[in-house]
């Protein structure tokens, strides 16, 4: 076919059988997509369709498979609930739920945007098969679906369907389905009776001109014609309506139609043209009379709204007599009353006016203002002279300090220290002055003025708010309220007025009534201005009363915010520059006091080394009794009171040994305090001492003791991963756990341990975490030996098999365990190995978190935690799947260790995942919740959630010691140093001046 302007380019958009597809105007996609916005919009909101469809109305349908909304119409009712719909933009059709099908407005109601096509010439196979419709149908789906088509109109059906030719890009349609064999060309000829069909002139002039009309056209009709799937052979329906003039297509006039139009008009009769003629008359008629209808209806309509309008009236003029005889009847009972009535409410106003004035007007005018005004501005105290000077010195001072500090020559430390000690004594002279000068100041009386007057401002007028600018608050406040109190004054003088004229009045109504009394007064004295002056006292009072009742306006708001504002400022001002003072006094006072020792002198580590030798000599002759008590066991002499004299003795100096050690530790304590505050440079000085050693390892570190000098007992049944044994130090059970190290090793394993030691240091027993007491290392071999409590039986495991706990006991231990989680997980730690042999119940009471394993990092201990609770493995899932440990992952081993104690004897359900299902068990409904968001995958709850959870809040864990074994001297004793606390400034905390100075232990190294 040759590309002219009789083609028309659709694209398609269904396909029904191998010669059957409807499609779309090419030019007609920005219509439906504005259908389609319509659509979206207003069919949500629309109403179903009720009762019988109109099949000629179009619709709005959901699609059932993208629930979007199309235009449809309703081809038949299936039953009550369904309806067949066609979707007349795309041509698809499917079973709705009347739900499904709502009504849409009329300008939605525009002719199908798809249309009908046929394939020109060409019929389905009168044997066709099912399959081989399906076939055909899918090919035809695959040549043209959603594809651009050319097509030429040969002929219109009835229906609509448009027979035409048709064309994607090169490959005629219709040609490529017959030579498939999917159709076959017509063979009936056209029947010109039934035929209604709008046909292509030019198409026509053509055949007549150039070939010879085919075979089928001048046949007579054969069966085939009258069967659903026919070609366009089989007589398609004319259409009477003409819709497109192009270029190829000429009116049907009678000297141009095809033989089928000639017949069809020849058909017509005479009787039907009469028939016409009679019904455009009857027509006519009826149109008069609906006029004449019309006017008369519009008569009608005018006279109601003119009977609508007079009874409107008379029914509001009726309202306004019931309104004006209800007053009337409501003055009548009214003036009966007056005068009882106006006494009573002029008494009743006067009562809450009383009320009011015995109520301070501090809020209403500011007077507390006024005398906080007066105390920040004219009570305020300034700064001593000699801070300026001493902030000057101190800030001289700690540069020395970190000079020396960061210097790793001993030669050049000595000039640094020199210099420093020089500052030292001007910083002296200066802090003593500053002592004296803050001594005459009364802080603590001025603190607490300004915090009972914060307080006090505070209840009254609430939070501070910033303002735009509170500059001249002041001025401006007393210029405001000299203007109300002078208007308030004069208010409560003509209150005072009307008040004392009412009494007087009533005064002359008693003499005038009294028969006894001697004063004569006449009717006029009485009764002439007794209205008036009812009316004068109560305009009066109401006038007060509404000073005292009505809120401030935005302006005097405003006022009195701003000085507010200002006031709170110079509070928090003055507080903050006391405060400063007074911290600086107590590190004034705290320097001079720790400082007055080393004025002249330098503190040295003689009382650390003369120790380390009396600890020298004390191992040296321990040693000497070990071996006496050796050689008399093997001695055949068999002299019971000799070996226990010797083992006195060696308990003896055992015992001295600690002694020493602790003694020890207490004078590295007090050197690590003058190096972290006040002489820095006594490591580098001093390093035979070990002082950095001591420092870096948080205490926890010592070099005085020796694994050979314990009366160590193996602990066999749980030197499973590495050596334990079982020692006695000062009547207190202890374990040694030792680990492998090498010169790599070591250092991670102090630092791990050192950092887990310090966290125990801070809290103690309120840390959740075991105590770990002393770290050495082992001089003959390779090993680390960590010294903890021995906790007798008092691990998870072996409870709950010798003795299990209870859930009273269950919830107060894992509390106890959470929080060392806790303490651990705010460090950034995490334990990586929980399991029920490292989690100890102390007393039944107290839960305590063991240590770990130091030598190996969080991924191998939690990699190596092989422990299971009745089949429950404690590794986390996300750890299990190759994610590395997480402080999320200690909390599911928490989670697992707390469902295991509270199931019991319970059997345990495992998920196929691991994970212990929590559901199915007898339980507390809390202990459940808590389970479950223990349990999971994700957003698991921290430890910082389970110490909050409801199942905790009501058992608080006490530290308790443990009773069965005593422990070291000052274990668990909290240290306190004496200072002195000023209530008054508890709200103004401030960074403590020394801190300026203090230098870490790790940049001193």
């Amino acid at each position: 076919m040759e590309e002219d302007s009789g083609y028309n380019k659709v694209v398609s958009c269904h396909v029904e059988d191998a010669i059957t597809f409807w499609a779309q105007d090419i030019n007609r996609h920005s219509d439906i997509l504005k259908t389609s916005r319509s659509l979206a919009e207003i069919c949500p909101l629309a109403s179903p369709v009720f009762g019988n469809p109109d099949l000629t109305r179009i619709y709005g349908g959901c699609f059932s498979e993208d629930k979007c909304w199309y235009r449809c119409k309703v081809l038949k009712v299936i039953n009550i609930e369904k309806c067949q719909v066609l979707y007349i933009d795309y041509g698809n059709s499917e079973v709705l739920n009347r739900s499904e099908i709502v009504e849409i407005p009329e300008n939605l109601q525009f002719p199908s945007v798809a249309k009908k096509y046929r394939l020109w010439g060409l019929q389905i196979s009168a044997n066709q098969d099912l399959n081989h419709f399906d076939q055909a149908r899918r090919f035809l789906h695959s040549l043209i679906f959603e594809k651009e088509i050319k097509t030429r109109i040969k002929a219109t059906y009835q229906d609509g369907t448009i027979v035409a030719e048709a064309e994607c890009g090169l490959l005629d349609i219709g040609e490529e389905m017959a030579k498939k064999g999917f159709a076959e060309r017509c063979k009936s000829p056209v029947n010109s009776n039934s035929c209604d069909t709008k046909m292509d002139s030019s198409l026509c002039q053509s055949r007549n001109a150039n070939s010879p009309a085919p075979v089928w056209s001048s046949r007579a009709s054969s069966p085939l014609s009258n069967r659903v799937g026919m070609g366009f052979g089989d007589n398609p329906p004319l259409n009477g309506r003409n819709e497109k003039n192009g270029a190829n297509h000429v009116p049907f006039i009678k000297e141009k139609m095809v033989t089928c139009d000639f017949r069809r008009v020849s058909n017509i009769s005479l009787e039907k043209i009469k028939q016409d003629q009679k019904m455009i008359e009857e027509n006519e008629k009826l149109k008069a009379e609906k006029e004449a209808l019309r006017v008369k209806n519009e008569d009608l309509l005018h006279q109601c709204e003119e009977l609508e309008s007079t009874v409107k009236k008379l029914t509001c003029d009726l309202e306004e007599e019931k309104r004006y005889k209800e007053t009337f009847e409501v003055l009548e009972n009214a003036l009966s009353t007056y005068i009882g009535t106006t006494v009573g409410n002029l008494a009743d106003k006067f009562e809450k006016l009383k009320e009011a004035r015995q109520v301070s007007l501090n809020a209403r005018f500011g007077e507390d203002l006024s005398k906080a005004i007066k105390v920040v501005t004219e009570g305020c105290l300034a700064a001593p002279l000699s801070l300026e000077k001493l902030e000057k010195i101190w800030i001289d001072y700690n540069a020395f300090q970190e000079e020396i500090c960061a210097c790793k020559c001993v030669d050049e430390v000595q000039s640094l220290i020199q210099r420093r000690n020089e500052v030292q004594q001007n910083l002296y002279s200066t802090v003593q002055e500053y002592i004296m000068e803050v001594d005459d100041l009364p802080l603590s009386e001025r603190l607490e003025t300004l915090q009972k007057l914060q307080d006090s401002l505070e209840v009254v007028y609430g939070q501070v708010y910033e303002v735009e600018s509170s500059e001249g608050a002041f001025e401006k406040f007393a210029e405001w309220k000299n203007i109300k109190l002078e208007e308030f004054s004069s208010v409560r003088n003509a209150t005072d007025a009307s008040l004392q004229n009412l009494v007087t009045c009533f005064s002359r109504i008693i003499q005038f009534f009294d028969m006894t009394s001697g004063i004569l007064l006449k009717f006029e004295d009485v009764g002439d201005n007794m209205d008036e002056v009812l009316k004068n006292a109560e305009l009066n009072i109401s006038q007060e009363l509404s000073i005292f009742l009505t809120e401030l306006d935005e302006a005097d708001k405003k006022i009195i915010l701003n000085v507010y504002s200002e006031v709170m400022q110079k509070i928090n001002q003055e507080s903050n520059l006391l405060s400063v003072i007074y911290h600086k006094y107590l590190d004034s006072i705290e320097f001079k006091k720790q400082i007055v020792e080393w004025l002249e002198t330098s503190p040295n580590v003689d009382v650390l080394l003369q120790i380390k030798k009396r600890v020298k000599k004390l191992k040296a002759q321990l040693r000497w009794k070990l071996v006496e008590k050796n050689n008399l066991e093997e001695s055949d002499d068999d002299s019971e009171p000799k070996m226990a004299k010797i083992k006195e003795e060696i308990t003896g100096l055992r015992n001295n040994v600690f002694e020493e050690i602790y003694k020890e530790q207490e004078e590295y304590e007090k050197l690590n305090h003058l190096v972290q505050k006040w002489f820095p440079e006594l490591p580098l000085l001093h390093p035979e001492a070990g002082i950095l050693q001591y420092m870096n390892s948080g205490g926890l570190l010592t070099v005085s003791l020796e694994r050979d000098l314990l009366d160590a007992e193996p602990m066999r049944e749980l030197s499973t991963k590495r050596p334990l044994v079982c020692s006695e130090v000062q009547g207190q059970k202890v374990l040694l756990k030792g680990y492998a190290v090498d010169m790599n090793t070591e250092a991670e394993v102090i630092e791990r341990a050192a950092k887990y030691h310090r966290l125990w240091r801070e809290l103690k027993e309120e840390s959740g975490l075991m105590q770990l007491m002393f770290l050495f290392l082992c001089k003959s071999d390779p090993l680390a030996y960590l010294m903890v409590p021995y906790y007798a039986e008092a691990s998870l495991g072996i409870l709950q098999t010798t003795a299990p706990l209870n859930p009273e006991e269950t919830l107060k231990v894992m509390k106890g365990v959470a929080r060392g989680l806790h303490t651990l997980h705010k460090a950034g730690i995490i334990h990586g190995s929980l399991h029920k042999n490292n989690v100890f119940a102390v007393n039944r009471e107290q839960g305590i978190v063991g240590d770990f394993d130091f030598t190996k990092s969080v991924s191998q201990r939690a990699s190596m935690n092989s422990v299971l609770l009745n089949g429950l493995n404690l590794i986390s899932p996300e750890v299990r799947q190759g994610q590395p440990p997480s402080p999320a992952s200690d909390m599911y081993a928490f989670g697992c260790l707390l469902y295991w104690l509270v199931l019991g004897k319970q059997e345990f359900k495992i998920k196929r995942d691991g994970t212990p299902e929590v559901d199915g068990h007898y339980m507390d409904t809390q202990v459940k919740s808590l389970l479950t968001k223990l349990l999971c995958f994700n957003n698991r709850m921290t430890s910082e959630e389970v110490l909050n959870d409801d199942c905790f809040l009501l058992h608080e864990v006490i530290p308790v010691s443990v009773e069965s074994e005593p422990t070291e001297p000052g274990n668990g004793e909290a240290t306190t140093e004496n200072e002195v606390v000023l209530p008054a400034i508890k709200n103004y905390v401030t960074k403590p001046f020394p801190d300026n100075m203090e230098t870490n232990s790790d940049a001193c190294v």
